[in-house]
């Protein structure tokens, strides 16, 4: 219940910030005035940003008074620092319509729209989470989290969970392309690309995902003859999230249906059309902190790249019915791994 209030006051201003955007964006479509509505959600996001920013530059003048790294604490100093100041003073950045100028020459953003100057700006907390994951060390992030599962007997990520920021990052899709602003629901499912799946649509979606699982394991067995492994904390910590997940049908189900409808919406519904495929897939491959930068980190973008080409060439429901049966079908292959293992 506690984790359940916490995520969602952590994506509430996210929410809040895009409904803002999007009703200056209404106004200025209708050549109204709109500048005051959109110099407040550029200064909702910088009311982010800045605290974050001053704290890692606090970290980084203050390193040498800080606890010893390596401790049960933090591994870097420097990544949580520098992972603070980067992110947060680029997005404060992009707030800035010159800077947003030079941007739109590679994505498709129009400077002088609001929604695109905040949803780019904010895009900038992902490798944020990243640098924060890797300043506080994969390993130290698995013991923590075994050391919480052993005192309070509840796993870090509940199938409830799971399904809550599904809701979530839907809900950011629909609000941030704006749902309840300036599109009514058909048109925003439209914008979102988002349709009742047909026989067609199945069977591609099912096919490709069935089609890229071999070939990421072939493309990991190739990496592991060069020496690139699977990082031991990467399975460590996975482990810990998702271990408890994989042990009930309902659980494998939802790692498939979860990240299908949450994270496809999000990135190929909303994203993919103003960020274009590159720049989304790397968010997607960061949002998966907890790979922290190895192969599997890769293998995700990867993907992503691929997901990107589906929900363009067909539609994201296509994309949500891959990336599910993709995601459901390693889990099965986990449990079934384990399960011989345990025979043998």
């Amino acid at each position: 219940m506690v984790e359940g209030i916490g995520t969602i006051a952590q994506f509430l201003p996210v929410l809040l910030i895009l409904w803002v955007a999007n009703l200056a964006q209404k106004r200025r479509s209708a050549g109204e005035p709109y500048r005051q509505l959109a110099h407040t959600a550029y200064a909702l996001v910088a009311l982010i940003h800045l605290p974050l920013l001053l704290a890692g530059l606090t970290v980084l003048l203050r390193q040498e008074e800080l606890p010893l790294e390596g401790t049960d604490l933090v591994k870097s100093w420097a990544w949580l620092g520098w992972g603070m100041v980067v992110p947060t003073g680029l997005g404060l950045l992009m707030l800035l319509r010159a800077v947003r100028a030079k941007a739109g020459n590679v994505l498709k953003i129009d400077p002088d729209n609001p929604l695109h100057a905040v949803s780019l700006s904010m895009s900038l907390w992902i490798p944020l989470l990243l640098a924060a994951t890797l300043g506080i060390g994969l390993d130290t992030l698995a013991m923590q989290l075994e050391m919480q599962n052993d005192l309070t007997e509840q796993p870090p990520v509940s199938v409830g969970l799971l399904w809550l920021q599904t809701a979530l990052f839907v809900l950011i899709a629909l609000i941030g392309t704006g749902w309840l602003t300036r599109r009514s629901w058909s048109a925003t499912l439209a914008r979102l690309r988002i349709v009742r799946p047909s026989p067609r649509d199945a069977a591609i979606g099912i096919g490709w995902a069935l089609g890229m699982v071999p070939a990421v394991m072939l493309l990991e067995a190739a990496a592991q003859t060069l020496g690139v492994g699977i990082d031991a904390d990467v399975d460590a910590l996975t482990e810990q999230l998702i271990g408890p997940l994989i042990e009930s049908p309902w659980g494998i189900v939802s790692i498939g249906l979860a990240a299908g409808i949450g994270e496809e919406a999000l990135f190929r519904g909303a994203l993919l059309p103003r960020f274009g495929r590159v720049y989304t897939a790397l968010l997607f491959a960061l949002l998966h902190s907890n790979y922290g930068i190895t192969l599997s980190t890769v293998v995700v973008f990867l993907l992503g790249l691929m997901l990107g080409w589906l929900a363009t060439r067909y539609n994201t429901t296509t994309a949500m019915i891959a990336h599910a049966v993709y995601n459901s079908t390693l889990a099965l292959l986990a449990v079934t791994a384990v399960q011989v293992l345990n025979q043998q």
